[in-house]
């Protein structure tokens, strides 16, 4: 390292009082040795300084006598980070750096939001930084002269891999880096940075490709993180689902109020409402100093809200995963989660946002929404003491984000197929990708494939006289302009004021469920709907509060295998007469009840309890694998029981098992005599109680939608949602009529079984009992582990004029109290 450029990067360290750590040079040297990377860091530790700082130094090495001088350097790094909200503050810390050392570097943000002037003046003089999303990189790629841009690139950086290398967004970036590297002069190095991962070799092999070699710098800093569990004054036998949550605000108010600034993490945009409000009621004075935080909120109040926390004006923001990556907010010093993240990784991101600078710890307090979910705060404890994390896989075979790609390509500079299918070879997500699958490809860009020749639409790429493959049609440019990404959302309607102020967006279908008249809280406000007009609910302020809460559709999270994996052996301690945590102190009288009337399972035993009640007779399993699993095995269970017994059960679940409901009695042990949980016939047994193509079906709207096949509507104008369903369903009967080898059709059966229905681990999860001592018990009534999956099924099946609780009070009045 050349010892001038050093010395203008510890000097800049020195003038703000930091040292470097070892991880920070290491990525350094590495660097400027040549080598591309994966950085490996916790969430506040300097990751970002790691990796700017070497850009700055090798371009003072190699130009040591003129690199204050100002002049047109082009573009040489290009910072990818998944969400438009971290743009600001890495700019703005990058463009700190350049100014105090006298570097006479623009350091630029280019992304959905900017405008067109901004633009055009980065396309004349291209920054010598550019931060973008993946999405908005493609959109570089289909500019016509983006071969210019490219060529002086030094670096690429991706930040928060680990958001993005187990989704489409990570294959877009995949696609990206190859496809620039192609077109380079010279080789550009390649590093992202990663805070919380499983898999992290496999995680920088997808990033490297095929020709990097592996290089990971891993960040010897131990992250102290300091979880509070926060105990509710009566531990219930009892305990079932969302019981606590709001109840516990005497105990959450206090924490708020010893906190300088304080964010509380929700796991729904509903909660977020819900708790936003609560809080106003409990603390009107409140007012001013607490604000809100989710995906669906106007963007500029997001970006106030932000704004507000660095400026340290906020007490309290209510928050769901929007702030749960790395924008650097100082002054927060502690964290609320309420209810159990459901995984490791997702807790400590949360809790790595306070505290967020080296050195400090990140203080957490975990509010439980019923008491069992302090097992899941131990289990966080101890998987974060053991370092254990959950791993993201790589999507294979994406063929719709190539096919995307393609058109991108084509839309631009035009691409030669035989060079596209080597750059398509060269990333990790299409290493397996062959000659027919690619052949495919290109008849479907061009001539429609089997079955949509004769739409001019679908004819989007023609061979031009120098054999490269480009869209001559203007109208299909700009539309595939419009619709370049992977993300693919529920129809949204915007929320209006009557002169036109922006709120913020719900999902269609919560909006009409209503009437005129109705009101609704939303964006902390309590909102009457005024009408209904294209794509836009106008509403206006009322005075009257509303109990009812906007809520979405996104599905509930379900418990990660390694928080599984812990809480099993938390239950294993147990049974061993260890307790060690002050939570499970505090949950034995749950545990006792539950040992009493059956056992408490754990990672050696599989229990299930056949129970008769006043509802009829009962079957619950404990997989413990997360509700998603539950969900699918209970159909598949179910299904293997009717094939023997002519029967119908009612289905219930949570994260840790499912119950089966009949009204006839089922023998258990003759049951398992059948064995139920064979691993022979599995996918077609499962595909006989699943609607299998119906699944099918509502995944291929979001891949017909990726693969440009439907259009989503102009700006300002978006297509209805049933529209846009409607030429899916469309599309896909047409396919499934006439061109049923399809790959978009095949990719749809493949991402419902796998993505929606994790197949894989449904396998995984059934050679685990297969190898586990099945326990069959007949408690004599309710044991505290079936009841919350029998509450379940109360809320959401049961039509009743008494609420939920005073419902559950009933069945609890009829036990027998064992003491």
């Amino acid at each position: 390292m050349e010892d001038k450029a050093l010395e203008v990067g510890l000097a800049y360290f020195k003038s703000k009082g930091w040292e470097i750590f070892p991880f920070q040079l290491k990525t350094w040297k590495d660097y400027l040795a040549g080598k591309s990377g994966l950085l490996n860091a916790p969430t506040g530790s300097g990751k970002t300084f790691a990796l700017w700082f070497p850009v700055i130094l090798d371009f003072i090495r190699t130009h040591p006598e003129s690199w204050q001088s100002s002049r047109n350097n082009g573009l040489q790094l290009i910072w990818v980070t998944p969400l438009r909200a971290l743009s600001q503050d890495i700019q703005k810390a990058m463009q700190e750096v350049c100014d105090q050392i006298g570097l006479p570097w623009q350091v630029a943000v280019r992304n959905g939001d900017t405008d067109a002037k901004t633009r055009a003046a980065q396309k004349r003089r291209p920054p010598e930084v550019l931060i973008t999303t993946p999405e908005t990189l493609h959109v570089l790629i289909a500019q016509k002269d983006h071969g210019t841009l490219f060529q002086s690139l030094q670096t690429v950086v991706v930040d928060e891999w680990h958001e993005l290398v187990g989704n489409k967004r990570g294959v877009q970036v995949q696609l990206a880096l190859e496809y620039i590297q192609s077109i380079c002069n010279q080789r550009f190095k390649r590093w992202a940075v990663s805070a919380t991962i499983g898999n992290l070799e496999e995680a920088a092999k997808v990033l490297l490709g095929a020709e990097l070699p592996l290089n990971i710098v891993k960040a010897d800093i131990q992250k102290e993180i300091i979880l509070h569990s926060v105990f509710p004054e009566e531990i219930e036998k009892y305990p079932w689902s969302g019981h606590l949550g709001i109840r516990m605000m005497d105990q959450v108010i206090p924490i708020i109020e010893a906190g300088k600034t304080v964010l509380l993490f929700t796991n729904t945009r509903s909660q977020t409402e819900i708790w936003y409000q609560k809080l106003l009621e409990a603390r009107p004075d409140w007012a001013g100093l607490i604000a809100m935080h989710h995906g669906s909120l106007d963007m500029t109040v997001r970006a106030w809200v932000e704004q507000a926390l660095h400026e340290a004006k906020l007490k309290l923001v209510v928050c769901t995963s929007s702030l749960d990556l790395g924008v650097d907010f100082r002054p927060v010093d502690r964290v609320i989660q309420i209810g159990s993240p459901k995984g490791v990784s997702r807790f400590i991101q949360r809790a790595g946002r306070a505290g967020h600078q080296p050195g400090l710890p990140s203080e957490i307090y975990f509010v439980p929404t019923n008491s069992l979910e302090l097992i899941e705060a131990a289990a966080l404890r101890e998987a974060i003491d053991a370092g254990e994390m959950e791993s993201q896989f790589a999507p294979i075979l994406p063929y719709d984000v190539l096919i995307q790609f393609l058109v991108t390509l084509a839309v631009g500079e035009g691409f030669d197929r035989n060079k596209a299918f080597e750059i398509a070879k060269r990333t990790f997500s299409f290493a397996s990708l062959s000659e027919e699958e690619m052949n495919w490809m290109m008849d479907f860009v061009t001539i429609g494939g089997n079955s949509l020749g004769s739409y001019e639409d679908f004819l989007k790429v023609s061979r031009d006289e120098d054999g490269l493959y480009r869209v001559k049609n203007k109208r299909i440019a700009m539309k595939h302009r419009l619709s370049m990404g992977t993300i693919v959302s529920e129809a949204m309607m915007k929320v209006k004021f009557k002169n036109g102020a922006y709120l913020g967006s719900v999902e269609e279908y919560f909006i009409t469920k209503m009437k005129i008249g109705d009101r609704f809280f939303f964006a902390g406000r309590s909102l009457e709907l005024l009408q209904i007009k294209d794509l836009n609910a106008i509403v206006q302020l009322s005075e009257k509060k509303t109990s009812n809460v906007v809520s979405w559709m996104g599905a509930r999270m379900s418990l990660s295998s390694k928080l599984s994996e812990q809480i099993l052996q938390i239950f294993h301690a147990y049974n061993q007469g260890i307790y060690r945590s002050e939570e499970v102190q505090r949950v034995l009288p749950i545990l006792e009840l539950q040992s009493r009337l059956s056992i408490v399972p754990d990672d050696r035993t599989f229990l299930i309890e056949s129970h008769q009640s006043k509802q009829g007779y009962h079957l619950f399993f404990y997989p413990f694998e997360g509700r998603m699993i539950h969900e699918l095995m209970a159909a598949l269970i179910a299904y293997r029981i009717s094939t023997s017994f002519p029967v119908t059960f009612n289905m219930a679940m949570n994260d840790y098992g499912f119950e089966l409901l009949s009204d006839e009695p089922i023998r258990i042990e003759e049951i398992l005599e059948e064995d139920v949980f064979t691993l022979k016939n599995l996918e077609e047994d499962v595909l006989h109680c699943i609607n299998e193509s119906e699944m099918s079906r509502r995944k291929f709207r979001e891949i017909a939608s990726i693969a440009g096949l439907v259009f989503q509507g102009y700006p300002g104008k978006p297509m209805t949602f049933k529209h846009v369903q409607s030429n899916s369903s469309l599309l896909f009967q047409v396919f499934e009529q006439y061109d049923p080898e399809n790959l978009l059709l095949k990719q749809a059966r493949y991402e419902a079984m796998n993505q929606q229905m994790d197949q894989d681990k449904l396998i995984k999860a059934m050679k685990k009992i297969n190898q586990l001592q099945m326990i069959v018990k007949h408690p004599v009534q309710f044991t505290p582990f079936s009841f919350p999956i029998m509450v379940d099924r109360l809320s959401r099946t049961t039509i009743s004029s008494e609420s939920l609780e005073d419902r559950i009070a009933k069945i609890q009045a009829q036990f027998t109290v064992l003491d």
